[in-house]
């Protein structure tokens, strides 16, 4: 389990400096092609993020395989607080576009984030799976700006987002916790598929 803490906390770095990047450009097709450096680095480097993993527990449901997947999200959450917090102190004009962002997030209905976050997982699973598998680099240089410029909810993006506006309360809490449960449930949903097709 420390493998995946760590290696948790490494991705969620990674995903900050993403969300960086993102919140500094003004030309959102950019920063979402530039988010893909991020994913990009954890899998190359055999990082562990959640909504890549998840996924995977359709196969592997070990005892061990579910309680690395949760380490993996606790160590992406620490991350993502690391990072937030540190980029909204040395890049003190992104807490502003951060927090304009992050505000328009929780402005959704709870369902609609819960099926956002489903899509967001599909994709996910799919830029890894087919680095994975195929060893192809294409899942995560289409995948990932697809989910940013379409809007889908990841939550470990969205945990470094709210670290950097310094946003946080019950309704981040919640809003977090139902991104998490979308991203799970779409993150399972191809593999699950390809197994019941055989």
């Amino acid at each position: 389990m420390r493998k995946a803490l760590f290696n948790g906390i490494a991705a969620g770095l990674c995903i900050g400096i993403g969300a960086a990047v993102f919140l500094s450009c003004e030309n959102k097709v950019v920063g979402a092609v530039l988010f893909a450096v991020a994913l990009t680095v954890i899998c190359q480097l055999e990082m562990m993020l959640f909504t890549g993993k998840i996924g995977y527990i359709v196969n592997a449901h070990s005892k061990n395989d579910i309680l690395a997947t949760v380490f993996c999200l606790i160590g992406n959450a620490i991350g993502t607080c690391v990072s937030g917090l540190a980029i909204g102190y040395c890049r003190p004009a992104l807490p502003a576009v951060a927090m304009a962002m992050t505000e328009t997030k929780l402005t959704q209905s709870l369902p609609a984030v819960l099926v956002s976050a489903m899509f967001c997982g599909i994709l996910m699973y799919s830029a890894v799976a087919i680095f994975k598998e195929k060893g192809s680099m294409a899942g995560i240089v289409f995948c990932v700006p697809v989910f940013i410029l379409s809007g889908f909810e990841h939550s470990i993006a969205d945990m470094a987002y709210f670290w950097i506006a310094g946003n946080g309360g019950m309704d981040v809490v919640i809003f977090t916790l139902v991104v998490i449960l979308g991203n799970s449930i779409g993150g399972c949903i191809m593999p699950l598929l390809k197994k019941i097709a055989g």
